[in-house]
């Protein structure tokens, strides 16, 4: 008893310890998450497995409290795959009955409309049951106008799957004279993807995995591998992560983040003494304006190379 109590205070104090220093660092403004170990968390607890999808629905709204506190504004998570359609059918009418409820929730949910977070879906609307794609539209509708926080929930999604669609989307434009094949650029590509959430970016900053799997499982290939988004691999299964695990995510968006601004500085400052002589007041604007970075981060990062010593001396002052 006494044990636990301590361990408590322990755990509260890492978890401010923990927020106050991601705070200091800019956040990523859109996280992805796998919400993987439902079932296995549920065996583990001697439960039937059904059970273990609700306690991932109570451990989502915990996330998504999480994200709102710190001033993340866009969360997208993986509900069913395309996979998922594979399973029992006792399992996949379970899930889809209580997605249903889910969406309808989300009309009369205070905190939802307080919070203005506009819920939309990412995926197939074909692929499900016309009650479930009638909740979702009575969700999207009534969200429609929020633009505070966004929540997209990916259901009956693949990624190869969203990009064939976004191709044959695109084709069909071309085919009937509404755009031409060389204005198709990058732009377009996301436009025409399912997870487009404007006015929030579409690219992915940061994915979380839960569970043990270190693989990202056909989520959200364009969004994620073309912004070379950082990746968080956890044991913990999904009903038990924890706000530590969420803040130790966020940290290591930080530190790939800062890692990615070092590398480029220093790139940046070789190709510059290669090309001209250039003095480190005007390396420290340059950089300032390129990566928004500040004067203390550069001159640190610039104190790791080997300039010359007068200009090591410049950066003291």
């Amino acid at each position: 008893m006494v044990l636990d109590f301590f361990q408590g205070i322990l755990y509260r104090g890492y978890e401010r310890l923990l927020k106050r220093e991601v705070m200091e660092s800019p956040l990523p403004k859109h996280i992805a998450i796998i919400m993987d170990g439902n079932r296995r968390y549920a065996r583990k607890m001697g439960e039937d497995t059904l059970i273990g999808h609700s306690l991932g629905i109570d451990a989502l709204e915990k996330a998504l409290d999480w994200g709102k506190e710190l001033g993340i504004r866009q969360l997208t998570v993986y509900a069913f795959s395309t996979e998922n359609f594979n399973r029992g059918e006792k399992e996949r009418v379970y899930l889809l009955k209580m997605m249903k409820g889910k969406f309808e929730d989300v009309c009369f949910d205070e905190r939802v409309h307080k919070n203005k977070v506009r819920v939309r879906l990412v995926g197939n609307l074909s692929m499900l049951p016309p009650e479930l794609v009638t909740a979702i539209r009575m969700a999207e509708g009534s969200t429609a106008n929020y633009d505070e926080f966004f929540l997209n929930v990916a259901i009956a999604y693949g990624g190869r799957q969203e990009i064939l669609d976004t191709a044959r989307s695109i084709a069909e434009k071309i085919k009937k004279g509404e755009l031409k094949s060389d204005e198709v650029s990058q732009e377009i590509i996301s436009d025409h993807l399912y997870a487009t959430s404007e006015p929030v970016q579409n690219d992915v900053d940061l994915i979380i995995r839960t569970g043990g799997e270190i693989r990202t499982s056909n989520f959200l290939p364009w969004q994620a591998s073309g912004n070379e988004c950082a990746a968080y691999f956890c044991a913990p299964f999904w009903p038990e992560f924890g706000k530590i695990d969420f803040l130790r995510a966020v940290r290591t968006y930080q530190t790939r983040e800062a890692e990615k601004q070092r590398s480029t500085v220093k790139r940046a400052v070789n190709l510059l003494r290669e090309c001209e002589r250039m003095e480190v007041e005007e390396i420290i604007d340059l950089s300032k304006r390129l990566l928004r970075i500040t004067r203390e981060e550069i001159i640190n990062i610039l104190n790791e190379m080997p300039i010359l010593k007068s200009d090591k001396d410049k950066t003291k002052n």
